[in-house]
């Protein structure tokens, strides 16, 4: 079943955060099991944040959170980060396409 997580944050540093990934992305080449992943930001909430992750499975993201790359992001994330984050974790029940 495929999974989907969702990262809510606050930051003052999109930027740090921007780079943050693009380094993690470059670290994890070829290893991660994540899929498709967007970076959003809350129009009504400025400094709101939300990652969202796509992947083939929860064990997928289970290994993916296993990755010392991942572990390394996250602590550094909280580094920029206005408070802890929340996370929704989401089994896909099913999908349109509009």
């Amino acid at each position: 079943m495929r999974f989907v997580q969702i990262i809510e944050y606050n930051t003052k540093d999109i930027d740090a955060v921007r780079k943050l990934d693009d380094e993690w992305m470059a670290a994890t080449e070829g290893k991660r099991p994540a899929g498709r992943g967007l970076s959003c930001a809350d129009r009504d909430n400025p400094g709101r944040y939300f990652a969202i992750v796509e992947f083939a499975s929860y064990e997928d993201a289970m290994r993916n959170n296993e990755l010392p790359e991942t572990e390394e992001f996250s602590e550094k994330m909280m580094g920029l980060a206005d408070g802890p984050p929340t996370f929704y974790n989401l089994d896909v029940l099913y999908e349109q396409d509009a």
